[in-house]
């Protein structure tokens, strides 16, 4: 995508927390970067239609995205892809077929569309760190071979591979970032085994109790919606020729315990708000957590300018001056 002067852009996923962000930051600064090319057009598509503000550069379009029929009219003249479109890891556990449909399926459908295009479009693919599993140095470097512990991760480095593949043979011009845990997510708890995460931190800053399913020193690789959402927008605009060999890297993140996310609440929301939150353990879901790294290198993002958040307090000021107005309850 380097040299082009005006983008069209579409957007899977873009009913989700990060997709409507996405869409909403893309309309709001109207081009990729400073001095990038300018967006001429935002397909939004997603199972149903997503709420976004009204803009003449805005196209919605509904369907599932493992069907080729549904998902090829939204791609057909992108020039920048984001695939956002997932079936979140808890579910994806519990549900196999719908997983593998979603997220496996979806995937190659998105690919395959693509492909026919004869376009070769960029492709931002939101990956996960849940590619990674079993025993593993601390710090994870770049060269630790995948081997996920669930079929969502499984999933997701199965799609790795089919965007690396995809770009080899000249379909897409793919990378592939995993993610780290995004708090705090707006709204309510989904079925991510990681929304924990976000629930002991949002519902005690909007007033509201809050359950933690794993212990205080439980670590986690955290990043906030804001700083993924400028990793999408950045990954858009690397040159192909400084992408790794299996386009696929590690965003640099926090790692931090579920007592020192506690710590920074505490700071931001008071004692009150710390108060709020309850231990009940949950061997189902501290079993997939454990099974997820807390601590990477993440030396590639870093050489490509990607940077993580500073601490836990900016991530939590971050949520309360964009979804709370401002000042927690």
């Amino acid at each position: 995508m380097v040299g082009v002067r005006r983008v069209r852009i579409a957007v899977t996923g873009a009913g989700g927390f990060l997709g409507r962000r996405l869409v909403r930051t893309l309309l709001d600064r109207g081009r990729i970067g400073a001095d990038g090319p300018v967006v001429t057009r935002v397909v939004a598509f997603d199972r149903v239609a997503p709420d976004l503000p009204e803009d003449p550069r805005l196209q919605v379009r509904t369907g599932d995205v493992a069907d080729a029929a549904a998902v090829a009219p939204a791609l057909a003249e992108a020039d920048l892809v984001f695939h956002l479109a997932a079936v979140v890891s808890a579910q994806a556990e519990a549900d196999y077929e719908l997983g593998m449909r979603v997220n496996l399926d979806g995937t190659r459908a998105v690919l395959e569309a693509l492909r026919r295009t004869g376009r070769r479009p960029r492709l931002v693919f939101a990956s996960s760190v849940a590619v990674y599993g079993g025993p593993l140095p601390d710090p994870v470097g770049d060269d630790v071979p995948l081997a996920p512990q669930s079929s969502y991760g499984a999933q997701k480095a199965m799609g790795e591979l089919l965007v690396a593949d995809g770009s080899r043979r000249g379909f897409v011009d793919g990378v592939s970032l995993r993610l780290p845990t995004v708090v705090v997510r707006p709204g309510r708890p989904n079925r991510a085994a990681s929304a924990f995460a976000s629930s002991i931190l949002r519902e005690p800053l909007t007033g509201r109790g809050a359950v933690c399913p794993v212990p205080p020193d439980t670590a986690l690789y955290l990043t906030s919606p804001r700083r993924v959402v400028e990793a999408f927008l950045h990954a858009a605009t690397l040159p192909e020729e400084a992408l790794p060999m299996g386009r696929a890297f590690v965003l640099p993140g926090l790692t931090v315990t579920v007592a020192e996310m506690l710590a920074a609440l505490g700071r931001v929301g008071g004692a009150a708000a710390v108060a709020r939150v309850r231990f009940v353990p949950d061997e189902t879901v501290a079993r997939i957590v454990r099974g997820w790294p807390a601590r990477f290198e993440a030396a590639t993002a870093r050489r490509l300018g990607f940077a993580a958040d500073p601490d836990m307090d900016s991530i939590l000021h971050a949520f309360v001056e964009d979804e709370l107005g401002g000042a927690p309850a």
